[in-house]
């Protein structure tokens, strides 16, 4: 099991006591590359194209907990910081990712023990029947303890237009364990930044306990055109020159149309583009030798055959999702 202490060097760099001199100087800069949390926040801006404020957000906590860890290790008094969070924010702008390396910046500088992340939706927490929402709810929060519960679309958790629901009961019992447990346990509510402001108007004590509110903004088109990029060299592929003007192209007509979901949207755009670049060539083997370049090459006519590029779109079901 891991320690709930921070690693021996970022406690090396902060270490003293009541009798530590008040002139005496402290290493922030150690304590933060010490616990290696500089390394994590690069990994984030690795990971994630744009998102500057969200990561501006981070770098603040991140500080916050250097110095509080800093306070304790000279023998200051010192209140345990506040740490659950929420997230709002369309789909597909990082939130999962964010909480991940959260996670991992808590755990370094000994604010939870393991530093995993558990991720749950109202399905996993509420019950159908009486008797049956305490027990899942308490178990989900047994899985998290030591790291960070992530709670995904957290609205759901509260409808008040049905009397009989047991959503209440599962807020009623995460209220508590957020309280009790708030030396090892960090909880993120994340969902649509609208739809989270009511929740947190109609649960004032759930209100009362988050202190960190973090809004994660759509990307723009050159940003999404960035992540493109990016998810494609990681794959080993590459636009041609003609098919990253014609991907820039999709990107606008597909922001314009029903249930984007940026970066996620970005990316099932390109596996249905690599299953007709994958058909195109299998069809085409016959006349001509395949290369590594053509395996890795993404085409124009890969993407236009989309249906962002159909006219049939314009007539769209608003319900019905668009994949590819």
């Amino acid at each position: 099991m891991a320690s709930s202490e921070p690693s021996s060097s970022a406690a090396a760099a902060v270490s003293g006591s009541a009798d530590h001199p008040d002139h005496a100087p402290v290493n922030l800069q150690a304590a933060y590359e010490g616990g290696e949390v500089q390394q994590v926040l690069d990994q984030l801006d690795q990971e994630l194209i744009g998102l500057r404020p969200v990561k501006t957000r981070i770098r603040e906590i991140a500080a916050l907990l250097v110095v509080d860890r800093a306070r304790k290790q000279v023998g200051l008094a010192t209140t345990a910081p506040s740490l659950h969070m929420s997230f709002t924010g369309p789909p597909g702008t990082g939130k999962t990712t964010v909480a991940a390396r959260m996670s991992q910046i808590l755990h370094r500088l000994g604010y939870v023990r393991k530093g995993h992340v558990v991720t749950a939706t109202r399905d996993d927490l509420v019950g159908q029947y009486i008797g049956h929402t305490a027990p899942k709810t308490r178990e989900m929060l047994k899985k998290a303890i030591g790291g960070v519960l992530f709670i995904d679309e957290a609205y759901y958790l509260y409808r008040p237009e049905n009397e009989r629901d047991y959503g209440a009961e599962a807020i009623e019992i995460l209220l508590q364990v957020m309280e009790n447990n708030r030396d090892d346990l960090v909880v993120i509510f994340a969902g649509y930044k609208e739809r989270m402001d009511v929740f947190y108007q109609s649960n004032p004590g759930l209100s009362s306990r988050v202190a960190n509110h973090i809004d994660f903004p759509d990307y723009t088109a050159a940003e999404l055109l960035a992540i493109a990029r990016l998810i494609l060299a990681e794959e080993n592929y590459r636009f041609s020159e003609e098919a990253t003007a014609v991907f820039a192209d999709y990107i606008q007509r597909r922001m314009r149309l029903p249930f984007f979901a940026n970066a996620r949207s970005i990316r099932n755009a390109i596996d249905r583009a690599r299953m007709r670049q994958a058909n195109r060539l299998f069809n085409g083997m016959g006349s001509r030798g395949i290369t590594k370049l053509d395996l890795m090459t993404l085409e124009a006519e890969d993407i236009t055959a989309s249906r962002v590029f159909a006219g049939e779109v314009e007539g769209l079901d608003p319900s019905e999702p668009i994949t590819g």
